[in-house]
């Protein structure tokens, strides 16, 4: 027979252990969890993230870093952070999702509290619109409930069908509380190219009269965004609910990219590679995107979408 304090020292051994073990950041260190209600966002990492990996986006980066470092220090935000980002392709959208989205949980697009929805392959028959909508209800509502500071990212809005997206209003609006659930400190970021034409064409007219790309400003921009898009048929934003009742914080735009910075995408893409940065390839391969206007050639009309397949044939070199 076991003596009793054999025993007793054998349950307090077992039970220091399982405290130990299931100790939050002991636990953390192997399983993914959840950010601690009050962690903040770190503003340096993230600044640095932005300055080194995106390009040509002065206006991007002020407005995400300030937005996001904002909403991460108010210990009661009135109702969750929502971004629209606007831009023809290439030009970042996608990278400052993933970059802002690494930020706030580690794992970015891998991990179990982001979440990324695609208008062609999540919502892609218009006759289904009712079905989308309380899926898209119920996906939300299950996953703030598990993680608070969970990020949703909707890509392709301008190709989302109207009226899908005005379903996830009432998670965006100030309620304090929704069925029970607080939305208040989640993330949604939507990415559009809807309005890509009215940022060129502004970023034209500045360089047309002389001034610097650099002194364009939000309030440049941010206005003909928001009515552009709520008017434009062709975006899942049409006459949405969400822009009437100002519920988006920022319409960021992205600039077209000029060959200088396509020039920086493809000696970033060459160190990610491992690669020692050759200036000659870097040039040849700014040389092989295509640039408009037509006389003029100041913009690349795929930013910096194409740099990596074009990369691949100079490998050898």
């Amino acid at each position: 027979a076991l003596e009793p304090l054999s025993v007793g020292l054998a349950i307090g051994v077992a039970s220091a252990l399982t405290g130990y073990l299931s100790h939050p950041r002991f636990y953390c260190s192997y399983v993914e969890c959840c950010p601690r209600a009050g962690q903040r966002l770190n503003a340096t990492a993230l600044k640095a993230q932005l300055d080194n990996r995106l390009f040509g986006q002065h206006l991007a980066k002020d407005v995400v870093l300030k937005a996001v470092l904002g909403f991460s220090n108010n210990p009661s935000p009135k109702k969750p952070l929502m971004l629209s980002l606007h831009g023809w392709a290439g030009t970042g959208k996608n990278f400052l999702s993933q970059i802002l989205a690494e930020q706030v949980h580690p794992a970015g697009l891998r991990s179990k509290f982001v979440h990324l929805f695609l208008a062609t392959l999540h919502f892609p028959h218009q006759d289904q619109v009712k079905l989308y909508k309380e899926q898209l209800q119920n996906w939300i509502r299950g996953n703030v409930s598990a993680c608070p500071s969970s990020v949703f990212i909707f890509d392709e809005m301008d190709k989302m069908h109207p009226g899908v997206i005005d379903a996830i209003k009432p998670f965006l609006d100030y309620y304090e509380e929704v069925d029970g659930v607080s939305y208040r400190k989640a993330i949604f970021i939507f990415l559009s190219n809807a309005g890509g034409d009215l940022i060129n064409k502004a970023a034209l007219d500045f360089w047309t009269s002389g001034k610097r790309r650099e002194d364009i400003q939000l309030k440049d921009l941010e206005p003909l965004l928001s009515v552009g898009v709520f008017n434009n048929k062709n975006s899942g934003l049409w006459h949405s609910s969400i822009i009437d009742r100002n519920l988006i914080d920022y319409f960021v735009p992205f600039l077209p990219l000029e060959q200088k910075h396509v020039k920086m995408c493809v000696r970033a893409e060459m160190t990610a590679r491992g690669y020692a940065v050759d200036e000659k390839i870097v040039q040849a391969v700014a040389d092989e995107m295509t640039y408009f206007p037509k006389e003029q050639k100041i913009y690349s009309d795929k930013g910096c979408k194409t740099v990596q397949a074009k990369l691949d044939i100079h490998e050898d070199l």
